[in-house]
């Protein structure tokens, strides 16, 4: 992205948006274009890709720290940083800063899924299956916030493959 090459902390919701846009939500929108989806199912698009980015952005705070980005602003949170230290210093702090921005994702991600209904069922299971593995990815992080600076948070392989096998079984 464009921005990555001049801008490393986005400071609110409205900077970040503009970001996920670019980055994301044209994905969502150039997805639905190649699935020949009807205009209705547009919005649902862009919401898809604006949640897996964020949850992203959730699931990599300790990787972009790394690279002197933060994609999740601080703006109106009593948190001054995002580094481990000063979150172990916060963690009640920090755990609200997460449900706050994973409730955000949660939205994103359920009017995305209400345009689920739109898409044929050959491009449904895999599209469901990311969908389902980025809720397991939020529910795992909402149970254990301090997850994010022990690693990237993934479902195993097996838990994929079953997801798929259950959305094959189940959609349509």
């Amino acid at each position: 992205m464009e921005l990555d090459l001049s801008k490393k902390e986005y400071n609110s919701l409205e900077e970040t948006l503009e970001y996920i846009y670019g980055s994301a939500e044209v994905i969502g929108l150039y997805m639905a274009k190649v699935m020949d989806l009807p205009a209705d199912a547009h919005p649902h698009a862009e919401r898809l890709g604006r949640a897996m980015q964020y949850i992203n952005f959730i699931r990599d705070i300790e990787e972009d720290r790394t690279f002197g980005r933060r994609y999740l602003p601080l703006k109106g949170t009593p948190l001054k940083a995002l580094d481990r230290a000063y979150v172990q210093d916060h963690p009640e702090e920090f755990r609200e800063f997460l449900r706050h921005h994973l409730a955000k994702y949660k939205i994103w991600q359920q009017e995305a899924e209400r345009g689920f209904r739109y898409i044929p069922r050959r491009y449904l299971i895999p599209i469901k299956t990311a969908s389902d593995m980025y809720n397991w990815t939020a529910r795992r992080i909402e149970e254990d916030p301090m997850l994010v600076f022990q690693g990237k948070v993934k479902p195993s392989k097996f838990r994929i493959w079953l997801a798929v096998l259950t959305n094959a079984l189940g959609a349509g």
